[in-house]
């Protein structure tokens, strides 16, 4: 993880959702598809920034209040995808192992149904994830009663609408 200047460039609105959008995290996959492909970005880089935001995402309308927003901002060098909600508290940052992330732990191993399900939680991941997906370009910042999880992404190649 990384940190991230205050950043000064005006965000654009993606996607706006409360706690009772139906389907909010499907929405704000669509949404931010729809704006980077616009930019000019493309397959992988695509599909792993919408994963990472997907997690900022989920995390937010589970563990934060609404409502929240979902922004892109630009500058010359990249965009910054941010997730804000209205919770002020910074999430606890795992520590990421130098290893692959998710090998199983030798002390799951054979243990019985416990350590099995153990071993198959989907919970706690998201973060690594998030991480491993951007390389470590990402992070939070709080201000005035809201948190912001924001990562960046390399200016796209063929940016539509910028200078020509």
């Amino acid at each position: 993880m990384t940190s991230h200047p205050g950043l000064s460039v005006t965000p654009s609105v993606v996607w706006r959702w409360t706690s009772c959008t139906p389907n909010a995290p499907a929405h704000a996959r669509a949404a931010l598809r729809r704006a980077l492909g616009q930019l000019g970005y493309d397959g992988e880089v695509i599909s792993d920034a919408v994963l990472a935001v997907s997690e900022f995402v989920a995390n937010a309308t589970e563990h934060a209040v609404g409502p929240y927003e979902l922004r892109l901002r630009r500058t010359d060098a990249e965009v910054i995808c941010e997730v804000e909600d209205r919770d002020p508290r910074i999430p606890a940052i795992p520590v990421f192992p130098a290893e692959a992330p998710f090998s199983p732990a030798e002390q799951d191993r054979g243990g019985g149904l416990e350590a099995l399900c153990a071993l198959l939680s989907e919970r706690g991941r998201g973060l690594h994830i998030v991480h491993e997906l951007t390389k470590g370009v990402w992070g939070f910042r709080g201000q005035k009663g809201t948190k912001t999880a924001w990562l960046a992404l390399p200016a796209a190649p063929r940016d539509r609408f910028g200078p020509s």
